[in-house]
């Protein structure tokens, strides 16, 4: 591929690009991440999202709208009772790439901070 086949690749998927950076967003949210994680362990109602993850009742029900429409969870009525699930489980595979990441970020640093330690045996 040549780099004006690469640019027109680009300027072509701006639509799919849009729609990646939508799903990033969705998980840049720490409420939305608590609400995954409080799910990560099965189906919950709303009243045990609030319970696990200490968000208010309209904070959760915000955010679980958002994380069905874009399909990461699942709604399921049964009766009075609304049951939320888990529909995409590679959220936790990317969580789990980020925070290996971040991991490897930290030790890195902890490195450094402790080879500046010399200076202050001086």
């Amino acid at each position: 591929m040549n780099k004006l086949d690469a640019m027109n690749n680009c300027r072509n998927s701006s639509t799919v690009l849009g729609r990646v950076a939508e799903y990033f967003k969705v998980l840049s949210e720490v409420s939305r991440l608590q609400i995954l994680c409080a799910l990560k362990s099965g189906e919950k109602n709303v009243t045990e999202i609030i319970e696990s993850t200490g968000l208010g009742q309209a904070n959760v029900s915000k955010h679980l709208k958002v994380l069905t429409q874009l399909g990461m969870v699942y709604r399921q009525p049964q009766g009075v009772t609304v049951y939320y699930r888990i529909a995409d489980p590679s959220i936790f595979h990317i969580c789990d790439i980020v925070c290996d990441r971040l991991a490897t970020n930290l030790a890195d640093q902890s490195q450094d901070i402790e080879a500046l330690s010399i200076f202050r045996e001086l």
